[in-house]
């Protein structure tokens, strides 16, 4: 039981994030803006991951759908490890631990997910 109280805590989390970033690249936020101009990224890739973050946080939290479940999981991996890099390059500092912080979230979230979700939608689970 607790395992599954953990894993909903930190996917409800990721997926909060997740929401909450989408709307700020989505909605032109001036800070989302001023950010991607700061680390050198193109505006085309905030809106880019605004649909994607939106996308993936709804598939966290649908039942079912193991396969594009996953593809969230990588996703958001390799958004917040780019924006660990990006942060770091840019000489943000302590900017950094905000997506390393979401990205240890998001493993506890992986690997508390409950086998009996993997085991219905026919993953095999050790």
């Amino acid at each position: 039981m607790g395992r599954k109280i953990i894993y909903w805590v930190t996917t409800g989390l990721v997926a909060a994030f997740g929401f909450i970033s989408a709307f700020t690249y989505l909605s032109n936020d001036p800070q989302a803006v001023q950010g991607f101009a700061h680390v050198g990224y193109p505006q085309q890739l905030r809106i880019i991951l605004g649909i994607a973050k939106l996308f993936g946080a709804i598939a966290l939290l649908v039942p079912g759908f193991p396969r594009v479940k996953e593809w969230a999981y990588a996703g958001f991996t390799f958004a917040w490890i780019c924006a660990i890099v990006a942060h770091y390059l840019a000489g943000d500092g302590p900017k950094a631990l905000m997506p390393l912080a979401l990205l240890v979230i998001l493993f506890v979230s992986y690997f508390t997910e409950p086998a009996s979700h993997l085991r219905r939608s026919g993953i095999d689970v050790p």
